[in-house]
């Protein structure tokens, strides 16, 4: 906000295409808004599409907070706190079932716990075996629950709404990088 006669969001289109009057949903709040204007640094635009970076202006006063998306209501996200993701572990300690780790999704944090490692890869074979932890360097697929819902897409429909990381809450270390298969 610039000044009093001018309120935006700005953000990055993670796919589709935005124009003026289009209807907008806010999640997590559930509000339902209509683009006024997009603004660039190059001014007013009648579109805007991934993965531009661009301040939309809205038809009502709605609240928005750091995180928070606006989807179109035709084709919202999926909405979960129970999901499955591939994950490759960085860290030289495992992943372990049941402990707390900081969830990054875009900017948004939580916390969530593994509840169950499907399976892990044999990066030679690329076969699938039982795992109980990942170790580092490891890839399997991986069953969450987080603190929140997670407002997500599968990592194969859309590459940032569907990817997360996840930290270590003590040391503050990145641990391993997840891309979103779907909800459970």
């Amino acid at each position: 906000r610039p000044d009093a006669s001018f309120r935006g969001f700005a953000g990055q289109v993670a796919s589709g295409t935005i124009h003026p009057g289009d209807t907008l949903l806010a999640l997590p709040s559930g509000q339902k808004t209509r683009v006024r204007s997009i603004v660039t640094h190059d001014g007013e635009q009648q579109e805007a599409f991934a993965p531009m970076s661009v301040t939309l202006t809205l038809a009502n006063e709605i609240d928005l907070s750091r995180g928070d998306m606006l989807v179109a209501p035709s084709a919202p996200p999926c909405v979960s706190r129970r999901f499955e993701a591939m994950v490759v572990w960085f860290n030289a300690h495992p992943l372990v079932l049941g402990r707390n780790y900081v969830l990054k999704h875009n900017v948004r944090t939580m916390r969530a716990q593994a509840t169950k490692i499907a399976y892990r890869i044999d990066m030679k074979e690329l076969d699938q075996y039982p795992a109980h932890e990942l170790k580092m360097n490891d890839i399997g697929e991986v069953e969450f629950e987080s603190s929140s819902p997670l407002f997500f897409d599968s990592y194969e429909t859309n590459r940032a709404a569907g990817s997360f990381i996840l930290i270590d809450p003590i040391t503050n270390a990145t641990v391993g990088a997840a891309m979103i298969r779907g909800e459970l």
